[in-house]
């Protein structure tokens, strides 16, 4: 009997819905995505899919939604006071929604495509100073860290040559060129780019290698990774997960914002070279940036030294 009744009110809801829950459906059998991420795209779809069918009604075909109608969508959810960040996350569901209705041929194609993305505020990166930086880097082998040696190769690494956190726990002995004073990295798309190895980075690795061999021998493994987990599990690389929970712990132990994470220590890297006089290109290179656009947000943060070399510079300034 609750059978027929769950297949009744099923049947009884609209097509719209219908086809909301079918998509859930895919997502989390076919794509086996996370049930958090189920519940994001249910939450999503069935607010519009319920604003649709209430400006539409009941019996609404999903090839009779129009780009205005999410349009129409967007500005409701902005009257309840929706931030952009929320509306754009809103919208982002109904564009994955309707290519999978176009995949399924239930609509020629996707109106939401010709819906523009609510623009988002451009969040600068709150950098730490050179001598905050200085401090943290020089303190990261004191009591606040689990494994001193290594997690001060970690800031030397993060920070000294500019990686992120995947290309730092990527690294492999082998990759450490000591004669040429440089570290071969794999960056996105396993692009590979060498960097430099600064005294300070090269001095830190040399009072951690011999530590690493002490600890790999005593337990009996072997393995290529430059940094390893503290107890060895799996194949002995440290993961970048607990790369971020080592720099956020030693970071906060030593007076940096709550907001600290690997990334951080790359932002820092550009903002202090710019600030040093260093080359916006040669900056480029180093982070392995394929477009000097996003080398560019670092002038961003250095408005004010812009403008203190333009007034001792230029001659009408003066």
């Amino acid at each position: 009997m609750s059978g027929s009744k769950s297949q009744k009110q099923i049947a009884n809801k609209p097509a719209i819905a219908r086809h909301v829950d079918e998509f859930l459906s895919m997502l989390a059998h076919e794509r086996k995505a996370s049930p958090h991420t189920v519940r994001a795209y249910e939450r999503e779809l069935h607010d519009f899919a319920g604003f649709a069918v209430a400006r539409l009604g009941a019996k609404l075909a999903v090839d009779g939604i129009e780009h205005k109608h999410i349009r129409a969508y967007l500005g409701e959810l902005y009257g309840r006071g929706l931030s952009k960040a929320s509306v754009a996350r809103a919208l982002a569901a109904i564009r994955s929604w309707f290519k999978w209705l176009a995949r399924q041929g239930l609509v020629e194609q996707s109106p939401a495509a010709l819906v523009a993305t609510p623009k988002l505020p451009k969040h600068l990166p709150r950098v730490p100073t050179i001598e905050e930086m200085n401090r943290v880097v020089e303190s990261a082998a004191d009591d606040a860290a689990a494994w001193p040696e290594r997690d001060r190769v970690i800031f030397e690494l993060l920070y000294g040559c500019g990686i992120r956190n995947a290309e730092l726990v990527g690294i492999d002995l082998g990759d450490i060129h000591w004669a040429n004073e440089a570290i071969l990295v794999r960056g996105k798309g396993r692009k590979e780019r060498y960097v430099p190895l600064g005294d300070a980075a090269a001095q830190a690795l040399r009072a951690y290698l011999p530590v690493r061999e002490r600890k790999l021998a005593e337990a009996g493994k072997s393995t290529a990774a430059l940094l390893l987990n503290l107890r060895l599990r799996g194949d002995g690389r440290l993961t970048v997960r607990s790369v971020g929970r080592i720099v956020k712990h030693i970071a906060l132990a030593h007076g940096l914002a709550a907001d600290v994470h690997p990334h951080t220590l790359r932002h820092a890297f550009g903002t202090h070279m710019l600030e040093e006089g260093a080359d916006l290109r040669a900056i480029q290179e180093l982070l392995g940036h394929e477009r000097l656009s996003t080398t560019q947000r670092y002038t961003q943060l250095t408005v004010g030294q812009v403008a203190e070399v333009y007034d001792r510079t230029h001659p009408r300034a003066k």
